[in-house]
C-alpha cells in the first residue's frame, strides 16, 4: 500500500491510495480537481474509485468531475446520498471496500457530521475531520457524547501502528492548546517540538507544501499519548477543566465536551 498526499485548498490534504501489485488506486477527499490529476499522471495509477469521508464541499468539491473524467464511481455514506456530489455508492459500518487487492474496513463515527466515515485500511486509517493529529472536528451535527464514542470507543482500539490520515494540517495549532490542557504530557512537548521544527519553513503557498513539511501521517498510538480529545481521562486535564468549571462531572463525555468548548474559543 501506498499512498500519495496531496496538498489541496489552503491546509487540506487530499489522499491517493494505490495499490501497488494491481497499479489501482482510490481518491479520498478530494476539493480540488488539478492537483489530483497531477498526481494521478506522476504516478501512472488507474483511478477506480472516489471516496469520501464526509459531505463538507473542501473533501468532496471535485468528485463529479473526478468521476467524468476518470469514470470511477463515488462513495460515501449511504445517509449523505443527497449531500455528496456525484454520490453513486452508499456504505454503512462494517461494509469493506476494495482499492485493487487492497480492502477498507468502514467505520462510522458521526459527530463533526451525521455521516462521517473512515476508511480503515490494515495500516492506516482516513479519518476526516473526525480525528486530527492532536485534535477532533467541531461538532457541527453532532454532540460529545458521539464524539467520544468515534474517537475513544471506535479509532482508540485500532492498532498502535495504525498510520493516521487526517484531513488538514491543524497539527501545529492543535497541539498548543492541548499543552494549554496538559502541560506536563513530557510526550506531548516532544512532539510539539517536532512538529515546529517540520513546519518552520513551510511553503507559503500550501499545494507547494514539501513531504518534509507535512506532519502527516500520525498514528493511532501518537494519538492516545498526545490529543486531549483521547485523553480523557487524565489527570491533568480534568484538573484543567474543573478549574474553569469546579463542579463538573469527571465523566469521559462531560469531559470531552468541556475541551471541545475550550478548543472552539481558544
Amino acid at each position: 500500500m501506498k499512498v500519495e498526499r496531496i496538498p489541496t485548498l489552503g491546509d487540506n490534504y487530499t489522499y491517493l491510495v494505490i495499490d501497488e501489485a494491481t497499479n489501482e488506486a482510490a481518491v479520498i477527499d478530494a476539493p480540488e480537481l488539478a492537483p489530483v490529476v497531477k498526481a494521478i499522471k506522476a504516478t501512472g495509477v488507474t483511478l477506480t474509485k472516489i471516496l469520501s469521508t464526509h459531505h463538507h464541499w473542501d473533501h468532496s468539491g471535485a468528485n463529479a468531475e473526478l468521476a467524468e473524467k476518470y469514470g470511477a464511481p463515488v462513495y460515501g455514506h449511504a445517509s449523505d446520498h443527497d449531500r455528496i456530489p456525484g454520490f453513486t455508492n452508499g456504505l454503512e459500518e462494517g461494509d469493506r471496500i476494495k482499492v485493487g487487492n487492497l480492502e477498507a474496513e468502514i467505520l462510522f463515527i458521526p459527530a463533526h457530521t451525521r455521516g462521517h466515515i473512515a476508511y480503515v485500511f490494515p495500516e492506516a486509517v482516513f479519518s476526516g475531520d473526525t480525528l486530527f493529529a492532536g485534535g477532533c472536528g467541531r461538532l457541527f451535527e453532532g454532540d460529545p457524547e458521539m464524539m467520544n464514542t468515534a474517537l475513544n470507543e471506535k479509532l482508540a482500539k485500532l492498532p498502535d501502528a495504525t498510520a493516521v490520515y487526517c484531513g488538514h494540517e491543524y497539527t501545529e495549532s492543535n497541539l498548543k492548546f492541548a499543552l494549554a490542557v496538559e502541560s506536563g504530557n513530557e510526550e506531548l512537548q516532544r512532539k510539539m517540538e517536532s512538529v515546529q521544527k517540520r513546519r518552520a519553513n513551510a511553503a507559503s503557498d500550501w499545494h507547494d507544501a514539501t513531504p518534509d513539511e507535512m506532519t502527516i501521517p500520525s498514528t493511532i498510538a501518537e494519538e492516545r499519548a498526545t490529543n486531549p480529545f483521547m485523553r480523557v481521562n487524565s489527570r491533568e486535564i480534568i484538573a484543567s477543566i474543573q478549574k474553569q468549571f469546579p463542579d463538573t462531572a469527571t465523566d469521559p463525555v462531560t469531559i470531552l465536551g468541556h475541551v471541545r468548548a475550550m478548543k472552539d474559543s481558544f
